[in-house]
């Protein structure tokens, strides 16, 4: 499984870089708002975390219609080459899709709730389908169980290009660990979640025990 960082904090995404696990960023202007940013400088920040990401990068497309998500996606695609355009998975968005995907965009559609909606979005060119596994449980229904559907049936037909299912709105480790046993290809994870999967209190008693038999050594 591959990890993309949902953020648009240039400083957890240079810290998460370091640590050699991210292959990509998945970011929006309600993240990049919620760090005091200005929708008329997230262009040029999309370029920015362009140039720290060894990966695809997927900045989302705001219009409504399929001429200004199209408009909106080549002016992002523009930016870095390493752009991906997130597009909702919608009638409006899937003919957006077909035609950014003719252009030799890649795409990523996002609010991905049903199998339909995943094997519309393979058919019209996705590069990424992103199912929503912490919405379904916002609203008490099992998102692993409609990820797991997207999964297997993706899985069961040859698009012609590329597909990848990222499990996004992930809230926990529990979710990365069903996702990755599900089996799909990357987990879109905040930068506090990716922090708290690589701590376990067994390594913590570990390194405790670890310091402590050393001071014995170095003490003796």
């Amino acid at each position: 499984m591959k990890f993309f960082l949902d953020t648009a904090d240039l400083a957890e995404i240079e810290e998460a870089c370091s640590w050699g696990v991210v292959a990509g960023v998945t970011t929006n202007p309600t993240l990049y708002a919620r760090i005091g940013g200005k929708l008329a400088d997230f262009n040029d920040h999309i370029r920015r975390i362009c140039a720290l990401v060894d990966g695809p990068v997927s900045a989302e497309a705001t219009g409504a219609e399929r001429a200004d998500i199209i408009a909106q996606g080549r002016e992002l695609a523009a930016l870095a080459a390493n752009v991906t355009v997130k597009v909702p998975t919608t009638i409006e968005g899937l003919a957006a899709t077909k035609v950014l995907a003719a252009e030799g965009i890649d795409t990523n559609l996002t609010l991905c709730f049903s199998v339909p909606q995943a094997l519309l979005a393979a058919r019209a060119g996705a590069r990424y389908i992103s199912p929503f596994v912490g919405r379904f449980d916002d609203i008490s229904e099992d998102g692993i169980s409609q990820l797991d559907d997207v999964v297997s049936a993706l899985e069961n037909y040859d698009f012609g290009h590329p597909v990848e299912v990222i499990a996004a709105s992930i809230r926990s480790a529990n979710h990365v660990t069903q996702a990755a046993l599900i089996g799909a290809d990357i987990a879109t994870v905040p930068f506090g979640v990716l922090k708290k999967l690589v701590s376990h209190p067994l390594t913590d008693r570990g390194l405790e025990s670890f310091a402590a038999d050393w001071q014995k050594v170095v003490n003796a």
